[in-house]
């Protein structure tokens, strides 16, 4: 995996041959990448694609299942290895491993993901996981095809009821088929359809949109996104008036509109 930081963007880029597959050492390097992009002031949001699109390569087909990552183990060892992760790792990654610090990282910086291709099993798992806006192409295809093989669960990982209608939820996570961009687009998995020359253009235009505002109050509408949709309606009201108190008085001239406006950016029609 590549990352980089550029023009106040960070560049989550998988390049792991034409599918762009996940492997154990993907998944440390991907879960390294993130810890580095919360505590970097240089990153106000980045942009998360796979390698090659415009050569017709995909964004992530889901993990390499050709290769075995996983090693003979007793039933001990196994359990061990699930409660301790990485403590025996050695030098090669295994399973389970680095997967689940990516899929249990919370993060409070947003990310755009662009879409080309198959987007299909823990590919659409870290990309529902670590995006908050989402770019396809005409090309994109996505889908959970794990049941089909008796390896279901990440239904619950992509917490994909939270991101659907229970039904289109449903229909994904049970009959294993692929949608289109269209689709994806008609069931708000993803905001836009864009032409592939445009994908990453697009995705960037929209990270710059949310890097130019306060790093302050785009850290707490994520910290309202993320923790809000988790409480009743009742909490959530609640909630959200602390953050909006407790983020105004980080201004000097609370109570006045000179105050309250002096880091305001500049937004579309002002």
């Amino acid at each position: 995996m590549m990352y980089y930081i550029e023009d106040q963007i960070a560049h989550f880029v998988l390049d792991n041959g034409k599918m762009n597959v996940l492997t154990p050492q993907t998944y440390k390097e991907f879960y390294h990448f993130l810890k580095d992009f919360e505590i970097n002031p240089e990153a106000r949001a980045g942009v998360f694609y796979g390698a090659g699109y415009a050569e017709g390569r995909s964004f992530c087909a889901g993990d390499d299942i050709k290769n075995k990552y996983r090693p003979e183990r007793t039933r001990q060892q196994e359990l061990e290895a699930f409660l301790f992760l990485h403590q025996n790792e050695g030098e090669e990654p295994s399973r389970p491993g680095w997967e689940e610090d990516v899929y249990r990282h919370r993060r409070y910086k947003p990310i755009v993901g662009a879409v080309s291709g198959y987007c299909l099993g823990a590919g659409l798992a870290c990309l529902l996981q670590h995006s908050d806006i989402r770019i396809a192409d005409p090309t994109s295809k996505f889908g959970l095809p794990e049941v089909a093989f008796g390896a279901a669960g990440l239904s619950a990982v992509t917490r994909l009821s939270q991101h659907l209608a229970p039904a289109d939820a449903a229909w994904m996570a049970l009959t294993g088929e692929f949608i289109g961009a269209r689709d994806a687009e008609r069931i708000r998995l993803i905001n836009e359809v864009v032409d592939t020359e445009n994908l990453i253009p697009r995705a960037l235009e929209v990270a710059k949109l949310i890097a130019r505002h306060p790093p302050t109050a785009v850290r707490v509408e994520m910290e309202a996104l993320e923790i809000g949709q988790a409480m009743d309606r009742y909490d959530a009201a609640r909630f959200g008036q602390q953050l909006y108190k407790l983020h105004r008085t980080n201004y000097e001239g609370y109570g006045s509109k000179e105050g309250f406006f002096a880091d305001r950016t500049k937004t579309r029609g002002s």
